[in-house]
C-alpha cells in the first residue's frame, strides 16, 4: 500500500506492536465463525500455462504521486519526469505503478511513462473520502487509462488498493487509523463488512469497466481470509505480497493458490526497509518511527541495512520469475518525506521507509529545503536483475 496508506495504520501497529501478516491473521480470527462457504469464490482450475512459464512478463517499481507533505517535498513535474526517466533507463524497468491520489498527478505520470516505452498500471488509491469521491476519482483516472490505451500505450488500470480498510463505510471508523484500530480489536461485523465489501468492490470494478476498456484489476491484501475478492469481477488477479519464508518454494507453495482462477498473477507491491530484521516484520516494517516527536525519532535500536533490502527484493523477485508471474512492482522508488540522515542514525527515518533511493535534504532541519536522492543497494540490485531480464 502506499505511504499514506501506511500511515492509517499507524494507530493501530502501534499499540498492538504486530506485523502487518499478525494483524490481518489476527483480524481473520475474529470473523472466521462468520465465514461460510457461500463467501468463498468457485476456483477454476489452476492456470498450468502460468505455472510452466518461466520469467515474468513485466519488471517494474511502484511510483506514489501525492502532493507532498512538506513545502520542500511539495509535487514537481520536473523531479516527475526525471524520476520516470532514470526507472526507464538505470534501473532497467519495463513497467511502473503510477498510484496514488490527484488526478492530474495520476495523469501527468502515466503520460509521461508511456512516453518512455513503459507498461503502465495505473491504480488510483483515493482514501478516506466518501464512496462517490472515490468512485468519481476512479472514474476520472480510467478515461485517462482508457485514453492512453487507444493511443497505443501498454496499460493496465486497477481500481484501487486494499478497499476494506480504506473505504470509508466497510469497517466503522472516521479515518484509516480508526478503521484499523477497529479491526484490530474485533469491533466490527464480520459479515457486514464483507457484504459491503464485496458491495463497493463491485461497484468499483463495474465503474473500471465503465470507462476502461482494456485488462482490469485490483490490488488485495494478500490474506484471502481478510479480503476474500470475487476476481469473476477482473482481467488479473492482484496482489500486495510481503511475505518473508525460508526458501522460494515456500513462496510458489503460498502464491500458487492465486492461479486458481486462471488468470494472470500480478504482484502489485513487494518490498522491504532498510534495517536487519524489517523482511520479518512482513509489510509492517515503517512501524518503527515515532511521529510526534520533531524532528522524526526512530523507536529503538535498528540497525541501518541497504544489504538486507536488497537480498530480500531479490529473494521474492527470483520467486516471482520462476512461476512466469504476469508483473512484479517493487515498492517503492521514492518517499521524500523520509530524508536519510547518514551521520544521525537515531533520526535516519529513511531505513523505515520501502524506497529504493534515499532521500537527502540540502538543510535537514527545515521543511522548506531542497532535496535530491540517491540510489540505495536495492536500486543497483534490482537493476542488475531487470537488465539482465530484458538482455
Amino acid at each position: 500500500m502506499n505511504r499514506t496508506a501506511r500511515e492509517g495504520e499507524e494507530g493501530m501497529v502501534r499499540n498492538e506492536g504486530i506485523s502487518r501478516k499478525r494483524f490481518l491473521a489476527g483480524a481473520a480470527a475474529v470473523g472466521v465463525a462468520a465465514a461460510t462457504g457461500s463467501l468463498v469464490a468457485p476456483a477454476p482450475a489452476a492456470n498450468a500455462a502460468a505455472g510452466a512459464r518461466r520469467g515474468l512478463k513485466h519488471r517494474g517499481v511502484c511510483y506514489t504521486v501525492g502532493a507532498g507533505e512538506t513545502p520542500g517535498t511539495r509535487w514537481s513535474t520536473a523531479r516527475m519526469r526525471e524520476d520516470i526517466r532514470v526507472i526507464a533507463e538505470e534501473l532497467h524497468a519495463d513497467s511502473i505503478e503510477v498510484t496514488g491520489d490527484g488526478v492530474e498527478r495520476l495523469r501527468s505520470t502515466s503520460s509521461e511513462a508511456a512516453e518512455r516505452g513503459l507498461h503502465v498500471w495505473l491504480q488510483p488509491t483515493l482514501g478516506d473520502h466518501s464512496e462517490q469521491e472515490i468512485l468519481d476519482h476512479l472514474a476520472e483516472t480510467g478515461r485517462h487509462a482508457e485514453r492512453l490505451r487507444r493511443q497505443g500505450a501498454d496499460v493496465d488500470f486497477s481500481v484501487g488498493c486494499e478497499f476494506w480498510l480504506f473505504v470509508p463505510g466497510i469497517v466503522p471508523g472516521a479515518n484509516g487509523r480508526e478503521r484499523a484500530e477497529n479491526v484490530a480489536k474485533g469491533n466490527f461485523d464480520w459479515e457486514l463488512m464483507t457484504q459491503r465489501l464485496r458491495e463497493f468492490t463491485g461497484r468499483a470494478a463495474a465503474v473500471g469497466r465503465s470507462v476502461f476498456h482494456g485488462r482490469l484489476s485490483y490490488a488485495a491484501a494478500q490474506d484471502e481470509t481478510i479480503e476474500n475478492v470475487d476476481w469473476n469481477l477482473f482481467d488479473i488477479v492482484g496482489i500486495d505480497y510481503y511475505s518473508h519464508l525460508p526458501r522460494r518454494a515456500d513462496y510458489v507453495r503460498e502464491l500458487r493458490k492465486y492461479l486458481r482462477w486462471g488468470k494472470p498473477l500480478a504482484i502489485c507491491e513487494f518490498g522491504t526497509c532498510a534495517y536487519a530484521g524489517a523482511p520479518d516484520t512482513a509489510g509492517m516494517g515503517w512501524n518503527v518511527v515515532d511521529h510526534d516527536k520533531v524532528p522524526e525519532e526512530i523507536i529503538g535500536d535498528l540497525v541501518r541495512s541497504e544489504r538486507t533490502q536488497a537480498e530480500y527484493l531479490l529473494e521474492l523477485l527470483d520467486a516471482f520469475e520462476s512461476m512466469g508471474l504476469y508483473a512484479a512492482m517493487a515498492f517503492e522508488f521514492v518517499t521524500p518525506d523520509a530524508q536519510h540522515r547518514r551521520d544521525e542514525p537515531r533520526y535516519d527515518v529513511d531505513m523505515a521507509s520501502y524506497s529504493i533511493v534515499k532521500p537527502i535534504k540540502d538543510r535537514p532541519d527545515d521543511p522548506a529545503s531542497d532535496w535530491h536522492w540517491e540510489p540505495k543497494q536495492a536500486f543497483h540490485a534490482l537493476a542488475k536483475a531487470y537488465e539482465r531480464a530484458r538482455r
